[in-house]
């Protein structure tokens, strides 16, 4: 299934994309793609329902972030051989954890706002992985299990703040808008390996990131094992996995978004966003 949130910002209601493309409303039958609708019973329970005879959605409506109410935004850092190489950094002996503020989550084609102050505003096409259950203290063999799905994420940085501004790297990574999810959330039986997975990103239509999940030095089932012995993830969290090579940071010369930047990145199954970048 592909779940997804639309409407107004604040006020988004659950739905999914039906096998033709069209948006059904799920808001009669859950509140929201969000803590237990993402279990294996709630979502069982949406994927008995009779899709072909949701409500249908008129028009094109925004799409918000296709998770609600995340509790933690996880992220891992220099999880890809060739993009630790271009950020001069060497690759960890385990996951480099690092959080996002969920203030930073918008829709997967909102407006990114560059910070005031702010002269290194770069991208990151990253496969999100959104928590179904309950996971504390489990194994690689059994973590996918408490997988719900995945999607893409766009784990904007501004470099600067990131590490030249003292402190964690949460400074550089929080800003608001700096962390568009979806367009939808794609359940984990319909992705026959996370591993595998082709993705992309383009600033005005050029391709900088041009990669795959096959390069991750850390699977997601690692990933998954691994933050469990240090905090229970819990449903609805997120966890954005890293990046491949092509950010601009990477660029020689050294390549940032400014107002006026369109940015178009995607994961194959998973969809596309686009954004336009404007002044904070």
């Amino acid at each position: 299934m592909r779940l997804l949130r639309f409407g107004p910002a604040g006020a988004e209601k659950p739905g999914l994309l039906d096998d033709n493309g069209a948006i059904r409303d799920l808001s009669h039958w859950i509140s929201d793609i969000s803590g237990d609708a993402l279990n294996d019973e709630g979502l069982n329970k949406i994927r008995a329902l009779d899709h072909e005879t949701l409500p249908l959605v008129d028009g094109d409506p925004r799409l918000g972030p296709c998770v609600g109410n995340v509790g933690k935004f996880i992220c891992i850092g220099l999880n890809y051989a060739d993009h630790a190489a271009e950020s001069g950094m060497s690759l960890p002996d385990e996951p480099v954890v690092f959080f996002k503020a969920t203030s930073a989550i918008v829709g997967p084609d909102d407006n990114i706002e560059i910070p005031r102050s702010s002269i290194k505003t770069d991208w990151e096409v990253e496969l999100g992985v959104v928590i179904g259950k309950q996971a504390k203290y489990v194994s690689e063999e059994e973590a996918l299990e408490y997988v719900a799905g995945y999607c893409v994420v766009n784990d904007l940085s501004e470099r600067d703040f990131q590490l030249h501004r003292s402190g964690q790297w949460v400074k550089g990574k929080s800003a608001d808008t700096f962390g568009p999810i979806g367009p939808w959330l794609v359940t984990k039986d319909e992705i026959a390996n996370p591993q595998d997975l082709p993705m992309y990103l383009e600033v005005n239509g050029h391709r900088f990131q041009d990669g795959s999940t096959n390069t991750m030095h850390f699977g997601v089932a690692t990933i998954v094992s691994h933050l469990s012995q240090f905090m229970s993830l819990q449903p609805g969290d997120v966890i954005s996995t890293g990046t491949p090579p092509g950010v601009g940071m990477g660029q020689k010369p050294e390549t940032y978004l400014k107002p006026g930047d369109s940015i178009e990145l995607g994961i194959q199954g998973l969809g596309v966003q686009r954004q336009q970048v404007i002044s904070g």
